[in-house]
């Protein structure tokens, strides 16, 4: 197999960064990206949505973390909101893909990623598109008196002339959530982001204004993202990622909340971690964020790690979030 860092297939990374939260992800980001990816021959871009009627505070990231960023080999590049903005910040995803050059192949990841090991360990077929499978039954919200996952799904691809049986598990039983396709958009890949972002903003926009009537009572928010993703995806001849524990794995890390990496990550994930974090010009940034500070060198990720078992952690994410929550660990 080709190397997907080589010649046709080198690939650039795309994250969203904003003021707040996501600009000191994206500072742990750039890092742990840089650390485990020093060869890599294409562009880290992080995309950064800019003041307009969509945005009535100002989203731009700190002057500090702009010049880390660019220390550390990434590029900050403005777009402007015209779908969504701040009524529905995971918009920012979709509308960012515009940026990109279009057809060349791109991986886009959340910031609360932390890279692990190289991405040319990752077989990317991009003609292929695909999403992170580290998710839980959280849509459609299914009611007593229905309709189920098959109706529901079913009048989604049906309003985009999609082709629905052959998105569906067959391992999977009728109304069985895994049976089909969905995923969580805390990564995704393809060939093209131009053609893509076009496929995912149609789609998204036609969910949120027109939706079909079996998803009547569904809550749309925050889940519209995730419920456009394999839409997409499908309609791009994509569907399931065909490899495994890599991303989300030992390649990447989704860690959400840095208190929920602490108390369920393994410890290399924690070695990685603590070695990235401790160097002075790295450290002098991160403390900046009050969760950042307190979790990474005030001593809460150790007591949020006390807290469970790996080797016996709670079968949903929802109860460790729970736990973290009582114990006002939850930081972020």
């Amino acid at each position: 197999m080709a190397d997907p860092l080589a010649g046709a297939e080198k690939f650039n990374v795309l994250a969203v960064v904003q003021a707040g939260r996501l600009e000191y992800e994206a500072a742990l980001f750039a890092v742990s990206f840089r650390a485990a990816n020093p060869d890599f021959k294409g562009r880290l871009i992080f995309a950064e949505p800019q003041p307009g009627p969509n945005w009535p505070t100002d989203p731009r990231i700190s002057d500090t973390v702009r010049a880390f960023l660019t220390v550390q080999g990434a590029e900050v590049l403005p777009f402007e909101s015209h779908l969504f903005g701040a009524s529905y910040p995971n918009g920012n995803k979709i509308e960012a893909l515009r940026i990109l050059p279009a057809g060349e192949p791109f991986v886009f990841f959340d910031t609360d990623t932390l890279h692990l090991a190289p991405l040319s360990g990752v077989p990317f077929d991009f003609d292929r598109p695909s999403a992170s499978m580290r998710r839980e039954a959280t849509w459609p919200v299914i009611e007593l008196y229905g309709p189920g996952y098959d109706a529901v799904w079913r009048s989604l691809y049906d309003k985009f002339g999609l082709d629905f049986e052959s998105s569906l598990h067959p391992d999977f039983p009728d109304e069985y959530w895994e049976r089909y396709l969905y995923f969580n958009a805390g990564w995704f890949f393809g060939r093209d982001p131009a053609a893509f972002a076009a496929s995912f903003a149609q789609i998204a926009v036609a969910i949120r204004d027109e939706p079909p009537a079996a998803l009547e009572c569904q809550p749309m928010f925050p889940w519209l993202d995730q419920i456009a993703l394999p839409l997409a995806i499908h309609k791009h001849g994509g569907g399931r990622p065909v490899f495994d524990g890599l991303l989300d794995g030992s390649v990447t890390c989704h860690y959400r909340v840095l208190t929920l990496l602490f108390a369920r990550e393994n410890d290399v994930v924690i070695e990685v971690l603590r070695g990235l974090t401790m160097p002075h010009k790295v450290r002098k940034v991160l403390k900046e964020y009050e969760p950042f500070r307190r979790i990474l060198y005030q001593g809460k990720g150790d007591k949020a790690r006390a807290l469970f078992d790996r080797a016996d952690l709670p079968k949903a994410e929802k109860t460790i979030r729970y736990q973290l929550k009582e114990s006002n660990l939850w930081l972020r």
